[in-house]
């Protein structure tokens, strides 16, 4: 099976130059962890996750620094620079054992630089428990 048989398809992302902000709006809308960030051509150009903001927020010395990382700092600042992907072709398998070694859970799918897809555990753990696999 291919990763493009179980990815999803609906992506959310996030340009380069958004405030950090709007990537917790994203982030918190569509109940998500991760979202990829693009430049203007739409190609991927790093991820920021939850846990990047997090971090970023520990660090923040009081409500002031806080508040300057949501209006002043552009996702680019804090994204996680060339994530690895997969391609929409390669095998599940393939996708699993990059997400087992790496201890990720979500693979963006690219295809000629642009997302196309994400596929999570969750997404072959629902293959597998439903036969598909």
């Amino acid at each position: 099976m291919r990763v493009r048989d179980l990815m999803q398809a609906a992506v959310k992302t996030v340009g380069s130059n958004a405030p950090v902000g709007d990537a917790i709006v994203t982030l918190a809308d569509s109940h998500i962890s991760a979202v990829p960030v693009v430049d203007a051509a739409g190609r991927m150009v790093g991820v920021v996750s939850s846990t990047d903001i997090l971090t970023c927020e520990a660090e923040a010395c009081d409500c002031t620094e806080r508040e300057s990382l949501y209006e002043d700092t552009s996702v680019s600042e804090i994204m996680t620079r060339r994530p690895l992907t997969v391609s929409p072709d390669a095998e599940v398998r393939e996708a699993a054992q990059q997400m087992l070694y790496a201890e990720i859970h979500r693979l963006f799918v690219v295809e000629d630089g642009r997302v196309v897809g994400v596929i999570s555990t969750s997404d072959i753990m629902r293959a597998v428990a439903t036969g598909q696999l």
